[in-house]
């Protein structure tokens, strides 16, 4: 196990290094990744970091090689390892929505449900998942482990395939169709059950899931600002959809108040025109990192 003051942090190599490394980098924490490194450094003393496969970050969190980590419950699931999950983190390679691993057969295939794998052959990264939801529909079938490219596979080398997708666009680009949603996954937070009995590194994961879940709350919202005269504040503070009241500040111009609210940034587009001709002005909007509710 690391040493008391320094946390041991796995981070996911891989598809979801980029969206790790910019959601962590919004959260306050700025990684530099050097050419061919596994050792990324970071601006903060008490972290140190190293990049592995997200397919075996579970098990290296369970053995203390790692004190904390980011993976996803597929894996979790995959690999049954015991760990504190310690927060959900809603985001993935390409969006902030789940994964599906799905079953998938050829569009002319006459596969229509799970009982009709009966005897069939399936490639798959998930070896475990997929013999565990055969199981449980009563089928047998051979499961075979795939390296990657899955979804090439079918017809010629396998009946059917269990794979990941985001958004179904590479199984639809070699002509695949989803016969059934097997499981939705997203990353997790996890940590080792000695590290997390740590009260330091326990308040240390604590801390970073929140920032985490700020930087994630943060996605997609803005910040508006703008002044407006006392007349026309109840028509202006109609025109905005607040996450909470919008806070009303006394200027030193009495006739006047100043107006902070956090808004989604798809209606930032149509309500300022909006607010304008209500009367607002000195409008003018801002980037969040973080959002802690």
């Amino acid at each position: 196990m690391s040493s008391p003051n320094k946390l041991k942090l796995g981070l996911p190599k891989g598809s979801l290094q980029d969206a790790t490394l910019d959601l962590f980098a919004k959260a306050g924490f700025h990684f530099s990744i050097s050419s061919r490194s596994y050792f990324p450094s970071i601006d903060d003393d008490e972290l140190e970091a190293i990049l592995i496969r997200a397919q075996e970050m579970a098990r290296y969190v369970e053995q203390g090689a790692f004190d904390v980590g980011l993976t996803g419950k597929d894996w979790i699931m995959e690999t049954g390892a015991d760990v504190i999950e310690v927060a959900d983190l809603m985001y993935s390679k390409a969006s902030m929505r789940p994964v599906r691993w799905v079953l998938a057969v050829p569009e002319s295939s006459s596969i229509q449900s799970v009982k009709d794998l009966e005897g069939k052959r399936i490639a798959t990264e998930v070896i475990n998942i997929a013999k565990n939801y055969l199981a449980k529909n009563g089928v047998k079938a051979e499961v075979e482990f795939s390296w990657g490219a899955t979804e090439v596979k079918p017809p010629d080398l396998v009946d059917a395939i269990i794979d990941v997708t985001e958004t179904g666009s590479s199984l639809r680009a070699n002509k695949l169709r989803i016969v059934e949603v097997i499981l939705e996954s997203n990353t997790k937070l996890i940590a080792n059950k000695a590290a997390w009995q740590d009260a330091w590194k326990r308040e240390k994961i604590e801390n970073m899931a929140m920032l985490l879940h700020g930087a994630i709350n943060a996605q997609g919202k803005v910040g508006l600002k703008m002044n407006i005269r006392k007349s026309d504040l109840q028509i202006v503070l109609t025109k905005i959809p607040a996450l909470r009241n919008p806070t009303v500040s006394n200027l030193s111009n009495e006739e006047w108040v100043a107006i902070e609210t956090i808004v989604d940034e798809k209606i930032v587009r149509k309500i300022i025109p909006d607010l304008k001709r209500a009367g607002a002005e000195g409008i003018f909007e801002y980037e969040i990192n973080k959002l802690i509710y």
